[in-house]
């Protein structure tokens, strides 16, 4: 008997938290009352000065225009200079040197590089070790054995040496490494072939 009362109660228990979880959905807090605050203050906007519109120029008589020519500021000369007895020694005139020409290649003495630091010289020797590798194994196959698509990967890991070559001359480690290395995974695949 006791144990039907307990469930009873627990039934009716549970139903007295439903409608109160129910109910509390629906209630809202409210202030008690609405604090009043001051209306903001708008300032006026800034004066404003209107300017007279511009009126058109008057126009000029059309006088057509000549192209101008080049004018190259010419070098004051400075004055001859004068023997001991009054006579003017003459001096020949230097030959202009002639104007720097874009179309040839720069000097390479000339190019400006940064400094070669170790961590170049190890990336480097890492760039010739693969292309060493690859060049070994693109020896060792023998292109007559090959088919097309075999003739055309042993092309172009000889082309990604050739780059790669070329990049370390332009001293770009990083693009080296990536050409040989293309170039010595190419090599390896055709030696098992």
């Amino acid at each position: 008997m006791q144990r039907i009362r307990t469930i009873g109660s627990v039934t009716s228990l549970s139903a007295l938290l439903c409608a109160l979880l129910a109910t509390t959905g629906c209630i809202r807090a409210r202030a008690a009352a609405v604090p009043a605050a001051a209306p903001l203050e708008v300032p006026l906007p800034p004066a404003r000065a209107f300017l007279p519109p511009e009126e058109p120029l008057p126009a000029a008589a059309s006088v057509p225009e000549a192209p101008v020519p080049a004018i190259t500021p010419e070098m004051p000369r400075p004055p001859l200079p004068r023997r001991a007895g009054g006579a003017q020694v003459e001096v020949e005139p230097r030959p202009d040197p002639p104007p720097p020409t874009a179309s040839g290649p720069p000097d390479p003495s000339r190019e400006l590089r940064a400094a070669s630091s170790a961590a170049d010289a190890q990336a480097e020797r890492a760039v010739r070790d693969t292309l060493a590798r690859s060049t070994r194994d693109l020896g060792r196959v023998n292109v007559g054995r090959l088919s097309a698509d075999g003739r055309a990967q042993f092309e172009q890991a000889r082309r990604f040496s050739q780059q790669a070559e070329q990049a370390l001359g332009s001293r770009n480690f990083f693009f080296a490494a990536t050409l040989a290395d293309k170039a010595a995974s190419l090599a390896a695949d055709l030696v098992g072939r």
